[in-house]
């Protein structure tokens, strides 16, 4: 019919003006065969696009498949692993080194860096456990009273509840660039590490160190944190108070246990001239009952104890002090005991020095007195336990013995003869039963039958040193 009418067309009314609007809106031929080919191609292209689109179609819904049954399985497995305790546990390598005071490096106790161990505590033995890969661990510091009644069990929920932040206005309560380490091969070791701030502060005025594995740096089985012994963190200027472990020769007597600076010990122990821990080990040795009348009743036994045994720790050094008389040459430490005789051209056996008490006695006391004029050498360490009041031998039979040996003596005739005490054990020590000290320095003769004795220690319940013997 359309084709009809327009061949119908020429033979129309031009005098119509409907006929007209409808011609010029009529597509033209090509137009149609145009709009046929395009459609036609049209639908081949997306018979075409079909399959891929299929199957990029297919590919992103089996990854989604994947990815969500891998999190429902992995999620699976975290919940079983919370429910089921942990082996693996962080560890701080050894005991820190106290008192810490702000502003100082923190160390161990050797004073060897901080270090973090990783070990499995299944079993009897803590075992060191490497992991694959490596593991970001923090350093935390902990309140004091943490874990409660020194408990070994706590959740991490209750570990981080007990981390310690610095005060309102203060820095960060740890510094140092070292407070996020790596875990490798079993171990982490820690840098240059200090507290800012003292721990008098919080309820319990005491700090833990304390290590867990960052948040958010790790995904799989599960670490327990470690944390080390509660300690207090003093302020830096009480360093310049603090006691010396061990304490040396020349140190202040102050820096000894219980003897506080320019408390009363000190002020009564300068008041007597005993101003050093030398002087106090001297006086100790040749008179412990005016030392103890010095301190007076305030000092009770105990902190006497406390007081003496740290003393006794020091280190003696290498000198060694010549008091020479006509008949006789003696050889003592910095402490004035006795380490080598020659009385008369003649060396003696420890026991028969017994039966010279009361002159060896004499010849140490005005070595005392004349201590700034002897003469001073240089000779094998004294670096041995000071020594104290014997017991006899007979109750320590099983204990080793002194070696007695003859050397060549020195800056002497090689007829005379030394007494060396030497391969002691660490506790050895030389003394006199019932030894009462007298008031004269002069005169005294040879008092035989006093009963002498060596023995080793068994017990530090007997720490004053009164022998004027020492092994060397």
């Amino acid at each position: 019919m359309a084709a009809k009418r327009f061949l119908d067309e020429p033979g129309s009314n031009p005098d119509q003006p409907g006929d007209q609007k409808r011609m010029r809106t009529r597509p033209s031929f090509a137009s149609v065969i145009g709009e046929a080919v395009m459609v036609n191609s049209l639908k081949n292209f997306c018979l075409a696009l079909e399959p891929m689109l299929r199957r990029v179609v297919n590919e992103e819904v089996e990854s989604s498949l994947r990815s969500s049954t891998s999190s429902l399985t992995r999620s699976s497995s975290l919940r079983i692993q919370a429910l089921e305790p942990s082996s693996l546990q962080l560890m701080f390598s050894k005991k820190l080194l106290l008192p810490i005071f702000t502003g100082s490096k923190i160390v161990n106790l050797d004073a060897s860096p901080l270090q973090i161990l990783l070990v499995d505590t299944r079993g009897d033995q803590m075992v060191s456990k490497c992991l694959p890969h490596p593991v970001k661990i923090e350093v935390v510091v902990l309140d004091g009273d943490f874990p409660s009644n020194d408990s070994n069990s706590w959740s991490s929920e209750e570990f981080n509840n007990n981390i310690v932040k610095e005060r309102t206005g203060k820095r960060p309560l740890l510094a140092g660039d070292c407070l996020t380490v790596t875990l490798r091969d079993g171990f982490a070791p820690i840098g240059d590490i200090e507290f800012t701030d003292n721990s008098s502060w919080i309820r319990s005025r005491k700090f833990r160190l304390g290590a867990r594995v960052a948040p958010g740096s790790y995904q799989g089985v599960k670490i327990r944190e470690t944390m080390t012994e509660a300690f207090v963190v003093k302020d830096h200027r009480g360093e310049l108070y603090k006691k010396h472990h061990p304490p040396m020769l020349h140190d202040e007597v102050w820096r000894l246990e219980k003897i506080g600076k320019d408390g009363a010990f000190h002020k009564k122990l300068a008041a007597e001239r005993v101003n050093t821990v030398q002087e106090f080990l001297k006086l100790s040795v040749v008179d412990p009952q005016k030392l103890r009348r010095i301190l007076g009743t305030g000092m009770s036994e105990k902190m006497w104890e406390v007081t003496i045994k740290h003393a006794r720790t020091c280190d003696l050094g290498n000198k060694h002090f010549i008091f020479r008389r006509p008949n006789c040459t003696i050889t003592l430490n910095p402490i004035c005991q006795i380490v080598h005789a020659i009385i008369d051209g003649n060396s003696y056996s420890i026991k028969e020095l017994s039966s010279i008490r009361g002159y060896i006695e004499t010849l140490v006391r005005h070595a005392y007195l004349e201590w700034n004029s002897l003469e001073e050498v240089v000779g094998v360490s004294s670096n041995t336990p000071l020594l104290t009041q014997g017991e006899p031998v007979d109750q320590y039979p099983n204990h080793h013995q002194a070696i007695v040996k003859s050397i060549q003596p020195i800056g002497h005739s090689t007829d005379h003869r030394y007494i060396e005490m030497e391969n002691l054990p660490s506790n050895a020590h030389f003394g006199y039963n019932n030894w009462q000290i007298t008031s004269s320095y002069l005169g005294a003769a040879a008092e035989p039958g006093i009963h002498y004795s060596f023995s080793e220690s068994s017990s530090d319940g007997e720490i004053t040193p009164k022998s004027y013997i020492n092994g060397n």
